[in-house]
């Protein structure tokens, strides 16, 4: 009997993508009102199958099928329906709504488990404006703290704020904080975000870890001045110096270490940004990925020690604020036994991978057992417009995660 409704599921999908910011799909930025709208859609949904829904304190979507052993831990699924700007309809919005489909389909077939079963949409996994990501599976974590409630927004708006715009409670914060082993199994399907199962002719792949992710914030304060008037052996320039930071730590990234490391400068503001003025100060993002905390430390080091360098060589001055920790994560092999037998009963077709991309995943490893799906997306594009994946691969993905609740619940 086939449980899982495909075109139910390819539906909603769609609706929720259709919620975007209009002439820039498809854009659900977190803490904005159309983030707000699209968890609104979601909440009617989980009601009209007779979930029971709240929004927690720290403005988690979340929607209970009660089990018939309701005393036993919850198996959560997982993810999230923020988006990066131009980003995609399927990164996060598909797991939170193949969670969805699972409890629809286990309700429309009458068919009961054991443990209660919580959808999750995770507020703000993406990086949001006050420079932080995953902030609702931090805030079951506790990994959530006091200092990055007071970030700020480029408008000045502090997190903490935005978070109560989102329907949290940032004063009783610590309410919805979990206690380890509270949770039975924290489940996640995901877009691959990457080539791999493409390349490998692969419909599903059983992640076996997910890489860790360091962030730093960089300002660079140098002296403006006219660009006309000002040698250029007399120049305190913020931003050549800035960029010769970002290309320091491209070549430290690019060194060889005991796993594969990256490291980004996905977002550079120049200050005042005028074309006949010496820049005076540049504020830049800074993210180190790897599987491996050790080699996180060392590209880390290694590239701190350049920007001081570079910052005395240039005589500007720089301030380094370290925004946030993401621990790597290993996933347990029974977990994935768990998921390879599930998959397979739906396809030969599968492989094991690591992500390399952060997920809520990571923070949920602090509470429970985690294993995550992966299903392909077109040309191995994500974060953009053109994300795409195909109706058949998330049908296989939702099976296979609907047999790996029914065989946990045993």
């Amino acid at each position: 009997m086939e449980l899982i409704n495909k075109d139910r599921l390819w539906k909603t999908i769609n609706d929720l993508a259709a919620i975007t910011i209009e002439n820039q799909p498809w854009t659900r930025r977190s803490f904005t009102a159309k983030y707000n709208e699209g968890r609104e859609w979601l909440i009617n949904e989980m009601r009209e199958i007779g979930l029971e829904v709240k929004k927690d304190e720290g403005a988690n979507v979340i929607g209970r099928l009660i089990g018939t052993e309701p005393n036993l831990p919850p198996i959560v699924i997982g993810s999230h329906t923020d988006t990066v700007p131009n980003g995609g309809r399927f990164d996060g919005i598909a797991g939170v709504l193949v969670g969805l489909e699972i409890v629809k389909s286990l309700v429309e077939h009458n068919i009961a488990i054991k443990h209660t079963i919580e959808i999750v949409d995770f507020t703000a996994e993406e990086p949001s404006e006050y420079g932080l990501s995953t902030v609702g599976s931090r805030a079951w974590s506790g990994n959530l703290t006091e200092e990055m409630l007071t970030y700020t927004n480029s408008d000045g708006q502090s997190l903490s704020a935005a978070i109560s715009f989102a329907g949290g409670d940032p004063n009783t914060l610590f309410n919805c904080k979990k206690e380890k082993d509270t949770i039975a199994l924290y489940l996640e399907l995901h877009i691959e975000q990457g080539p791999v199962l493409l390349r490998k002719n692969a419909n599903l792949g059983v992640v076996t870890g997910i890489v860790g992710i360091q962030r730093y914030k960089i300002s660079v304060d140098g002296l403006p001045n006219h660009a006309g008037t000002t040698p250029m052996d007399m120049r305190n320039d913020a931003l050549t110096a800035a960029a010769e930071m970002t290309l320091a730590l491209e070549k430290v990234a690019n060194e060889e270490f005991e796993q594969p490391v990256v490291g980004t400068v996905g977002v550079f503001n120049n200050f005042p940004n005028a074309s006949n003025v010496v820049p005076g100060k540049v504020e830049f993002a800074v993210e180190i990925r790897s599987i491996s905390e050790e080699v996180i430390d060392k590209v880390a080091n290694a590239f701190l020690a350049k920007v001081d360098w570079i910052a005395s060589n240039r005589n500007v001055n720089v301030m380094t604020e370290n925004v946030s920790r993401s621990g790597s994560i290993v996933i347990k092999d029974e977990i994935k036994e768990l998921l390879h037998k599930s998959c397979r009963a739906v396809t030969e077709r599968v492989i094991e991978l690591p992500s390399g991309a952060g997920h809520d995943a990571n923070q949920m490893s602090l509470l429970a057992p985690v294993g995550m799906i992966f299903i392909p997306c077109k040309d191995g594009r994500s974060h953009c417009p053109e994300e795409w994946a195909e109706k058949e691969d998330l049908y296989l993905g939702a099976n296979a995660m609907l047999n790996a609740v029914l065989e946990f619940s045993k």
